[in-house]
C-alpha cells in the first residue's frame, strides 16, 4: 500500500475518535440513537476541526448494515465503502468548483432516484459558503422539503456568507478550536502507534503552532519525520517552523516588567538572528499577557492550558504588573501586531512596540494616582510608585512628615487631624483652621461652605461663626443636621473639650453682591499650596505647567 500521510491515516473513524468537540458528537448520537435525525446539517468552524469527518461518521452511522446505529462497526461494505470514498449513496461536493445553477439543477434530479444500496442518498457539500446566490435559491425547495431517503449535510469556514434561508433549513453545529493539551496528546497517541520519540515539549510546541487545528498539527508531525527522523525533541520544531520556546516568551515578558530595555530587544535580536518567526513571537507574547490577565482574574482558568514549567513563571509574574497596565500592554501591543503584518521590516515594529510598553509601565496609572492622593489625605503612608519588577516588601513608603518644603514661601498648612489642645492653652484660630482642614476627607461642599465662614469665637463650649447674607443657604445647612454633627466632632477633638457650633448670619439678605467677610482666597495659589497637592507633586516628581 502507497504511504498515506498522519491526517488521512488518523482520520477519524467514529464518534469517539473526534478530538476536542464532546458537544457536536454527544448531540448526534442521542439524535440518531433516539431516530430525530435531521433532513439537514450545517458545520461550521476553522480548517482542521473535523466538519468533513464528522459528516462522514454521520454516513456511517446512517448507513451501516447494523444501524441506524451511534457506533457504526467500520467493517461492513457500507462502512468500508464510505471510509475508502467510493460509496454510490454518499457524494462528497466541492463546493468551491460545483457552484453554479446547473449543478444544483443535475443535484435536484439526482435526489429523486433511490439509493443504489444503503439506506439513504447523502449529500457532503464542502465549502458550500463558495455556492452563488442563484445556486443557493435553486436548492432551497429540495433542501427545505427533500425525499426520506435524502440527507444533505454541509460544513464551511464562513458561514457569514451562506443565505439565511439556508442557515433556517439546517441544523447548526459549531465546532471549536482544538485546545493546545488535547492535540499534544493526540499526537503523543500517534508518535506511539508510529514508534516515534516525541518528547512533551516537541509535542506541546506542535500543538501551540497549529492554533486549535488538529489536521495542521498532524501535517507538521508528518513533516517533522521528514526533516529529523524517529526522534523529535522541541528543537527540531522551533527549527523547522520558526516558532519561539514558551520559555523564550516568558524571559521576554519578565525583560518586559522589569523595564529592562536593553535585555528585551537583546532577545528579540536573538531570536530574529536564529531565524525565527518575529510576528509569531509577537502573537505568543500577546497569548503570554493575556494568561497572566486571566490568571488573576481566575487562577484555576488556565491552568490546563500552561504547561507545568512555565505555571511557576506565571504566577511570579502576576504580582509584578495590574490589570490595567496588562490592558493597557494587550492593547499596545495588539496595534503594533496588526501593523507587524504590513510591514517589510517586523523587527523594526517589535522594537518600538517594546520600547513604547516600556515607557508605559514607568508612568502612573490613574488607580495608582488616586490611591496615592488618598492616603495622604487620611494621613496614611502612600506607597512610592516604582517599577513593577521590586518586590512588594522593598517598596519604598513615603509620609506626610518626610516631605521637605518646597523653596516657594507658602502659610503653614495646619494637619487634617491634630492633636487636642492641653487645658488652658486654647487657640481659637488654630482649632478652627484645624477643623476646616479636616473637613475636607468629610465633604468638598462642606469644606467649600466653612472656607466661606468667619470664626466669632470659640469660648464656653460654644464656636460661633458668622456668614454673609449670600450664603445664608449654607449657614441654614450648617446649622442643623449631619454636617453641623461632623464639624461639633472635629471642633471637640481639636479642643480636647465638648464644643457646640452656632451659625449666624450678617447683612440683608436681600443684597445678593454683598461682600464676604474676608476676601476669597486665589483659587491659583490655594491649589498650589495645597499640602495633598505638594505631597503628590513630590511623589510623583511632577510639576503644574498651567492652572486655568
Amino acid at each position: 500500500m502507497s504511504y498515506q500521510v498522519f491526517a488521512r491515516k488518523y482520520r477519524p473513524q467514529t464518534f469517539d475518535d473526534v478530538v476536542g468537540q464532546d458537544h457536536v458528537t454527544t448531540t448526534l448520537r442521542n439524535a440518531i440513537q433516539r431516530n430525530r435525525i435531521a433532513h439537514a446539517y450545517l458545520f461550521v468552524g476553522p480548517r482542521g476541526t473535523g466538519k468533513t469527518s464528522t459528516a462522514r461518521i454521520i454516513a456511517k452511522a446512517l448507513n451501516c448494515e447494523n444501524g441506524p446505529t451511534p457506533t457504526p462497526c467500520g467493517v461492513c461494505s457500507n462502512c468500508e465503502q464510505i471510509t475508502q470514498g467510493r460509496s454510490l449513496d454518499v457524494l462528497e461536493i466541492d463546493g468551491a468548483s460545483n457552484n453554479g445553477v446547473e449543478q444544483v439543477r443535475e443535484l435536484r434530479e439526482n435526489v429523486r432516484s433511490a439509493p443504489a444500496s444503503s439506506r439513504f442518498k447523502i449529500y457532503i457539500i464542502d465549502e458550500v459558503h463558495m455556492l452563488s446566490t442563484a445556486a443557493f435559491n435553486a436548492l432551497l425547495k429540495t433542501l427545505e422539503e427533500p425525499p426520506e431517503h435524502v440527507k444533505f449535510i454541509f460544513a464551511t469556514t464562513e458561514v457569514q456568507k451562506v443565505l439565511p434561508t439556508i442557515l433556517s433549513r439546517c441544523q447548526r453545529f459549531d465546532l471549536r478550536r482544538i485546545p493546545a493539551n488535547l492535540i499534544a496528546r493526540h499526537l503523543e497517541y500517534i508518535a506511539g502507534c508510529e514508534k516515534l520519540a516525541l518528547s512533551p515539549a516537541a509535542a506541546e510546541a506542535i500543538a501551540k503552532g497549529a492554533e486549535g487545528g488538529l489536521r495542521d498539527a498532524e501535517s507538521m508531525l508528518d513533516q517533522l519525520v521528514a526533516f529529523c527522523g524517529d526522534k523529535i525533541d522541541e528543537p527540531d520544531v522551533l527549527t523547522v517552523f520558526g516558532f519561539s520556546s514558551a520559555r523564550v516568551v516568558a524571559g521576554l515578558c519578565a525583560h518586559l516588567l522589569a523595564r529592562d530595555t536593553a535585555s528585551a530587544l537583546g532577545t528579540v535580536r536573538t531570536e530574529a538572528e536564529a531565524g525565527r518567526d518575529l510576528l509569531r513571537l509577537m502573537a505568543d507574547l500577546l497569548s503570554h499577557l493575556r494568561n497572566l490577565l486571566v490568571l488573576q482574574a481566575d487562577p484555576d482558568s488556565v491552568r490546563d492550558e500552561i504547561a507545568p514549567d512555565l505555571q511557576e513563571a506565571l504566577a511570579a509574574q502576576t504580582g509584578q504588573v495590574s490589570p490595567e497596565q496588562l490592558l493597557e500592554l494587550i492593547d499596545l501591543f495588539a496595534t503594533a501586531e496588526s501593523r507587524m503584518k504590513w510591514s517589510p521590516n517586523k523587527g523594526l515594529q517589535i522594537e518600538i512596540a517594546l520600547i513604547k510598553a516600556i515607557q508605559t509601565l514607568g508612568q502612573a496609572t490613574l488607580t495608582q494616582v488616586l490611591d496615592t492622593l488618598s492616603a495622604l489625605r487620611d494621613g496614611r503612608p502612600a506607597p512610592l510608585a516604582t517599577p513593577p519588577s521590586q518586590p512588594a516588601a522593598a517598596r519604598a513608603v513615603i509620609r506626610p512628615a518626610a516631605i521637605p518644603p518646597t523653596p516657594t514661601p507658602t502659610p503653614t498648612p495646619a494637619p487634617a487631624a491634630a492633636a487636642p489642645a492641653p487645658p488652658g492653652e486654647l487657640d481659637p484660630a488654630g482649632v478652627w483652621k484645624a477643623t476646616v482642614t479636616a473637613m475636607r476627607s468629610v465633604s468638598p461642599f462642606l469644606h467649600a461652605s466653612l472656607q466661606a465662614a468667619a470664626l466669632l469665637g470659640i469660648r464656653d463650649g460654644i464656636c460661633r461663626i458668622a456668614l454673609p447674607a449670600t450664603k445664608k443657604h449654607d449657614a441654614e445647612s450648617l446649622a442643623a443636621g449631619s454636617k453641623k454633627q461632623a464639624v461639633e466632632e472635629a471642633l471637640s477633638r481639636l479642643a480636647g473639650e465638648p464644643v457646640r457650633l452656632e451659625v449666624e448670619v450678617i447683612g440683608d439678605p436681600s443684597e445678593a453682591d454683598a461682600a464676604p467677610l474676608s476676601p476669597p482666597p486665589d483659587p491659583v495659589e490655594a491649589f498650589k499650596n495645597d499640602p495633598l497637592i505638594r505631597q503628590a507633586l513630590e511623589i510623583f516628581k511632577a510639576e503644574i505647567k498651567s492652572v486655568q
